[in-house]
Formats: C-alpha cells, structure tokens, sequence
C-alpha cells in the first residue's frame, strides 16, 4: 500500500492498515535503518507514558513547573 506525504508533512494511514491494528489515536514514531516504524499508543497504559517521559528527560518538576505557568495564564 502507498501513502502519500502532504505538503504540510502529513500522512494518512491506509483504512485497511488501520482496521487490523484496532481504533488508536496516538503512535510512538522513529526511524529505523532509513524506515518509520509507528507503534500505536494506549494512552491508558500509565506505565508506557512514564517511560516515554522518562526517555525524553522530562522530569516531575518540568511537569510540575509546566502546570504552574499554565494556571497563571
């Protein structure tokens, strides 16, 4: 199957790709040896979210810091 890249570097799945994976919203995304590999996200799984956290370097402070300059916007 081909997907095409928009000029505002979007990508839309195959509906075929889509049904065999099951509803997602989100995907983890890098690059392997020159391919994208997309692994869908459970936004519920607590665990996953913290380690992708932690693999960025963001800490609870950052969060934590990020939340206070928001409420006093």
């Amino acid at each position: 199957m081909l997907a095409k890249v928009t000029g505002k570097n979007q990508l839309t799945l195959p509906k075929a790709i889509l049904q065999q994976i099951g509803p997602v919203e989100y995907f983890d995304i890098h690059a392997n040896g020159g391919k994208i590999v997309l692994t869908p996200v459970k936004l519920h799984s607590a665990e996953r979210i913290r380690q992708k956290l932690e693999d960025l370097g963001i800490t609870e402070n950052d969060i934590a810091d990020a939340v206070s300059s928001a409420r006093q916007r």
